[in-house]
């Protein structure tokens, strides 16, 4: 056949075309774009999305990859084209679609985690690796990486209403898991997995030390095997925590080998263990050979791992498992054959086929969320602490600590060196002391150097306790009986004094001399110190640490005792009240009223001289003794100095607080004026200049006393009412806001005076707490309270319902006030259970240690415990922990609180009380709706009119006749 040039350019033409059409024809089909998935939809409210079922893998794609995009907002779908950013990209990519349904812009966070156990495969298990190399959206710049050593994380945001396509370029085509996390949840999950690990790895690292130290001191072959798989599990949950990434720089390839090398380590040592605690040789030759084998087997798995971790890690796994199983014949046919070491180890190997059912759930994907790994890790420290008891007791079995095979000499020394005391010696015939171990290291001393003669202790003892300690010992020499019970301070080498307490007898020779002194001798520093801060917490005030009432009063009269027979004392009173001192509070916060406070302490002690006295009297309530100066002159210019000083503008922040002070003074001229007195007429003279504006200073005068009749007569008419039993208590109901059920009544008192009618309790409770009868009034309402609800209880039955009564600062502070509760409870046998003390914080911050002991017998004796008026004071969260409260009730200024931030004040305070366990009682509660609002946030009880006012006795009778009419028949 023949072709001319113009067939045979024809035929050529033909033929290319045909090439071509071919060509485009497997172009297209092999770069027919990838459809997108359904596009995840997410909202304001999800903080966690797991994303693995809904993305969509793709492999062997080449380095450009094609995607249909989800459809967006207006339906239309595109097309976009990803190439591979990465050298080791190998094809594979991720394609998963995200919607932003809410109506603000959202900060989320993409994470793939490199290893997951969960799903890993028992045969040639997933180690792990890094999963994505980069993120690219079909709208804007490819996602930046966040950094992270554990994961793969990205960070995205997601404009309002928008539909975006995200495309993932694989390192590896497996992907365990891929979630979409707010970024703080995310934050707040690894710090609490960070925690957790922790204190595992705290537990475990200990574990290793504390077993392989027994192995040194107590040389048995099965510590060494119990360390050594105390080592393993350490090793292993080093890499499954991440832990061995912060100690050495690896990559994602060398983890996977030392992942396998780690569960190799795990898998021989408990097979090392198991033979070794079950002295496997003894009963047969074959096991030590089979044991033998298994153990070199699995040292080659080490060689293996390098170079293929999965082969390496999928055997290590079955002889985990097949350890298991083996170890669990082994002690079921030992322990019946009576084996102790097998019936030992039962508790321990019955949790190791827990765990290992466990981690068979979880590497074959059946147990599938993010707690069960590190659980499986704080499983296998479990596992080695129980195993560390078992070995442990069967290690130290036996011997002369069971035989009981100790002189008494022995039990005694014992017994000394259990109770941590040293033994003090003093060889009298030589004068040598001794002090075993030696106390110079307790003193920061050189050795030795507290050793020898008796008088070489002289020079380091307190000046005041040289003498006593002296004439101690003189004596004892000098009667030859008797017993050393001595307490001294001793100078330390940094200048601090030790307290050492000294119990010794003497011990005589043939001729009836003492020729030793053997006793022991104790630090007693921290119960001294102890002693000394209850003491000190006792007369001072907490805060400013300056003298209370009580000590400056006490003082004040010591003074006033002297000056009749010295012309030198003339002491003059000072009072002074800050000015506007609550509205600083209220508007800058506690914090900053304290630390107002502190600050015009200073001020004020630069002012004073060694002889004057300074206290704080309660609040912002100061009182000063002057005894520097006695010129009337001189003192007026000292209460002017005083008023400037506090004049001087504080910085709080950025804020400049501007303070005034009302003063009064008066000077001592009547011989007959006693420290009550004398402080009383400075107080006149301040409330005087207090009421005529404040910021000045008023000296007494004998007119003032008029104005304080009133008080007095008050006072007298209250101790009469007290006496002509004229005082009654009313109760409120306190209810069940769930269901508007009563749960409980508080008891108020009232006074209805003969002449001036009802009298408010704010009124004569603030006299009789300044009176000695407080106390009095205190009990009376206490046992009125407990005799009503006894009576109740007699009328209508057993009723679930509780008095809650007030107590003060004086009452808390009274050392009988236990005493005397439980004798009106015996009297009345009334449960302590349904009866709750109230108190204030101002109450509790006037004496803390006090308050705390006394709050804890009350405690004790079955009574529970309320802190009143929340929200108001201190507001210390301290007190909910420090202080053994049920309940705390929360102020009605917070209640009724208009700002915008109510509900969130009232949520979180609620929601804090709940998580420690204690009830909520809402005081000033003034609508249904409020009503609803705090149940709904979780509030117990509520206080107030809108649930009815408070009653008598008699009418809580019949109300509770009417509301329980079934439970006096019960």
């Amino acid at each position: 056949m023949s072709f001319t040039r113009g067939s045979f350019h024809s035929s050529a033409a033909g033929m290319l075309a045909v090439l071509f059409a071919l060509t485009a024809a497997l172009l297209s089909l092999v770069a027919t774009p990838a459809q997108a998935t359904e596009p995840v939809k997410i909202s304001r409210e999800d903080t966690a999305l797991d994303l693995t079922a809904t993305t969509e893998i793709y492999t062997g794609r080449g380095e450009a990859f094609q995607v249909s995009t989800a459809p967006g907002t207006d339906g239309i779908v595109r097309r976009i084209e990803v190439r591979s950013s990465a050298e080791n990209h190998q094809g594979d990519w991720a394609v998963f679609a995200l919607a932003n349904v809410s109506e603000e812009q959202l900060e989320r966070v993409i994470v793939a985690p490199h290893f997951r156990l969960v799903n890993s495969k028992l045969f040639w298990p997933d180690l792990g690796s890094q999963r994505i190399l980069s993120i690219t959206p079909s709208e804007g710049f490819a996602l930046d990486r966040q950094p992270s050593e554990e994961a793969d994380v990205f960070r995205i945001t997601l404009n309002p209403g928008s539909v975006i396509t995200f495309v993932a370029e694989l390192a590896t085509p497996d992907l365990p898991q891929i979630y979409l996390w707010e970024p703080d949840a995310y934050k707040d999950t690894v710090n609490a997995f960070t925690l957790y690990r922790g204190i595992v790895l705290g537990i475990a690292g200990l574990l290793a030390v504390f077993l392989t130290i027994l192995f040194v001191v107590k040389g048995t072959s099965m510590l060494p095997a119990t360390a050594a798989l105390a080592w393993a599990v350490l090793a292993y949950i080093c890499v499954d925590f991440g832990f061995l990434s912060k100690l050495i720089a690896i990559t994602a390839g060398d983890e996977r080998i030392w992942r396998a090398g780690t569960e190799v380590f795990l898998a021989a040592g408990l097979v090392i263990f198991l033979f070794t605690y079950l002295n496997l040789n003894r009963w047969h030759q074959h096991l030590s050979y089979a044991t033998l084998a298994w153990i070199l087997g699995l040292g080659l798995l080490f060689g293996v791992a390098i170079y293929d971790p999965a082969i390496a890690a999928g055997i290590a796994r079955l002889s985990f498992a097949l350890t298991g199983t083996a170890g669990i014949v082994l002690i079921a046919y030992l322990g019946f054959n009576r084996y102790d070491r097998a019936i030992l180890l039962v508790p321990a190997w019955l949790l190791i086929l827990v765990w290992l059912f466990g981690a068979w759930l979880t590497v074959t994907g059946q147990l599938a969320n993010d707690i069960v790994q590190p659980a499986l890790g704080g499983g296998l420290v479990l596992i080695v602490l129980l195993i560390g008891f078992t070995v442990m007791q069967h290690a130290f079995s036996g011997g002369a600590y069971s035989q009981g095979l100790f002189s008494d000499l022995e039990r005694q020394s014992l017994a000394l060196t259990g109770s941590g005391d040293t033994v003090w010696d003093w060889d009298v015939a030589r004068d040598r002391v001794v002090t075993i171990p030696d106390i110079s290291a307790q003193l920061g001393l050189s050795p030795g150097t507290m050793h020898g003669a008796a008088r070489n202790w002289l020079p380091r003892l307190h000046p005041d306790d040289r003498d006593r300690f002296r004439a101690t010992l003189d004596v004892l020499l000098e009667h030859r009986r008797g017993r050393l019970n001595h307490e001294f301070r001793v100078r330390a080498e940094d200048g601090h004094y030790h307290w050492l307490a000294i119990r010794a007898r003497p011990v005589l020779g043939s001729n009836g001399e003492i020729i030793r002194c053997v006793g022991t001798i104790v630090d007693i520093t921290e119960q001294k110190n102890s002693i000394d801060r209850l003491l000190h917490d006792a007369l001072h005030d907490n805060l400013t640490g300056l003298p209370n009432r009580q000590i400056f009063l006490d003082r004040l009269q010591s003074i006033l005792s002297l000056a009749p027979g010295s012309n030198s004392v003339r002491p003059t009173v000072i009072a002074i009240d800050i000015d506007r001192y609550r509205s600083v509070n209220e508007k800058f916060g506690i914090a900053a009223g304290d630390n107002i406070l502190i600050a015009l302490t200073r001020r004020l002690r630069r002012l004073m001289k060694p002889q004057d006295t300074l206290a704080r009297l309660g609040g912002d309530h100061f009182g000063l003794v002057l005894m520097s100066e006695r010129d009337p002159a001189k003192v007026a210019d000292f209460a002017d100095a005083v008023s400037k000083a506090i004049m001087v503008p504080l910085n709080f922040g950025k804020n400049e607080i501007n303070l005034t002070a009302s003063i009064g003074l008066v000077s001592w001229v009547d011989q007959q004026e006693n420290a009550i007195g004398l402080l009383g007429d400075a107080e006149l003279a301040m409330f005087r200049a207090k009421k005529a504006g404040g910021n000045r200073v008023e000296p007494f005068r004998p007119a003032f006393r008029a104005s304080g009749t009133d008080r007095l007569q008050l006072e007298s008419d209250l101790r009469r009412a007290i006496e002509r039993k004229e005082l009654s208590l009313v109760y409120q109901p306190i209810v069940r806001l769930h269901d508007a059920e009563i749960a409980g009544f508080e008891a108020l008192m009232r006074w209805d005076h003969p002449k001036r009618g009802n009298i408010s309790p704010t009124e004569f409770i603030p006299i009789a707490e300044n009176s000695d009868l407080i106390n009095q009034l205190g009990m009376f309402a206490f046992e009125k309270a407990a005799s009503d609800l006894t009576e109740w209880q007699i009328q209508t039955g057993d009723l679930p319902i509780f008095v809650s009564v007030n107590l003060s600062s004086a009452q808390l502070l009274n050392n009988d006030l236990y005493d005397d509760i439980r004798a009106v409870l015996n009297k009345n046998r009334c449960d302590p259970q349904k009866i709750k003390i109230e108190i204030t914080e101002s109450v509790v911050m006037e004496n803390p240690e006090q308050a705390r002991l006394v709050l804890e017998k009350l405690k004790e004796a079955g009574l529970k415990l309320a802190l009143d008026d929340f929200g108001t004071g201190y507001s210390s969260l301290a007190y909910l922990t420090r202080f053994p409260f049920d309940t705390i009730k929360i102020d009605k200024a917070l209640v009724k609180d208009p700002s915008d931030k109510r509900t969130i004040l009232l949520r979180s305070v609620i929601t804090m009380a709940r998580d420690l366990d204690m009830q909520v009682v809402a005081e000033g509660i003034e609508s249904e709706e409020d009503a609803i609002q705090l149940a709904q946030m979780g509030c117990d009880f509520g206080q107030s009119f809108l649930f009815g006012p408070p009653i008598g006795a008699e009418s809580i009778q019949r109300l509770l006749k009417e509301r329980f009419p079934l439970m006096k028949r019960a």
